[in-house]
């Protein structure tokens, strides 16, 4: 019997170490898509993954409190940036596959599956692009402590898909879309062309990934008769700790389908 998507996705989330990892996510994301391109399409299927993903020894996972601050200027503070990064690329090729594996009896349009593989396909890319980067600088992912927060939202929103669509592409991800700039400056300034490049590529196609969220939680706001504003606020209070942080990148936010009146309403000046 061939395999469903569902299980392909948690073979994904039992591989622990990151390069293979995202090696394994790109292999099935490959699959998927020609499977699509031809006669025989891959079957959903409904799986049971794991609460948290498979994880290497290292990094060791601190409590946010505890992750060691360093100044962005230096050498040290520059590999901090990019082992955070990486991290957090590498959380995001699992959140994208647990989208996947953990809502399979939700009946979906094949479309949904199409955005949450392409953006696993590109978390993958993006962890290896920051990986070489950090390698490049003298590191290597696994080198420093890391945030043990980071699944969270996932295991907050176990069994609630519009919960996961509100806070890990609308609310997380799109957090990636107001930091970056400032990210590829201060690479910009070291004279770091590998990182800039890097972190140019994932800026890009994080705007995607955002709007894969707020096309399909629409979707489903559409599908219930509900008003998409109202419940993306209550879903965020409910699953989200904390407040929003601006300054927000309006334009960026725009552009993923995230106008100002969702989120401004949640910033830390609302509260």
């Amino acid at each position: 019997m061939s395999r469903t998507l569902t299980q392909m996705a948690c073979e994904v989330l039992t591989t622990a170490g990151g390069r293979e990892k995202a090696a394994l996510s790109r292999r099935h994301a490959a699959d998927w898509f020609a499977a699509r391109a031809s006669d025989t399409p891959i079957a959903i299927g409904t799986a049971n993954p794991p609460l948290r993903p498979a994880r290497p020894d290292k990094p060791e996972l601190l409590d946010p409190r505890d992750v060691p601050r360093r100044k962005p200027g230096s050498p040290e503070g520059r590999q901090a940036i990019l082992h955070a990064v990486a991290h957090i690329e590498l959380n995001a090729v699992d959140l994208h596959w647990d989208i996947i594996a953990r809502f399979g009896h939700v009946p979906m349009p094949l479309g949904f599956y199409d955005d949450w593989v392409k953006a696993a396909d590109e978390e993958s890319k993006h962890f290896n692009l920051v990986s070489d980067a950090l390698e490049a600088n003298g590191s290597y992912y696994g080198a420093l402590a890391a945030h043990a927060g980071m699944w969270r939202a996932a295991e907050d929103t176990i069994d609630d898909l519009m919960g996961r669509l509100a806070v890990v592409p609308m609310v997380l991800e799109a957090r990636g879309l107001d930091v970056t700039p400032g990210m590829i400056k201060i690479f910009q300034n070291a004279k770091d062309a590998q990182t800039v490049d890097a972190l140019k590529v994932i800026y890009g196609e994080e705007v995607g990934h955002v709007a894969y969220g707020s096309k399909w939680f629409h979707f489903l706001c559409g599908r219930d008769n509900l008003d998409p504003k109202d419940v993306f606020h209550a879903l965020v209070r409910k699953y989200f700790h904390g407040a929003l942080k601006p300054p927000f990148n309006d334009e960026k936010r725009a552009e993923a389908g995230l106008p100002p009146d969702f989120y401004w309403p949640l910033a830390d000046a609302a509260h």
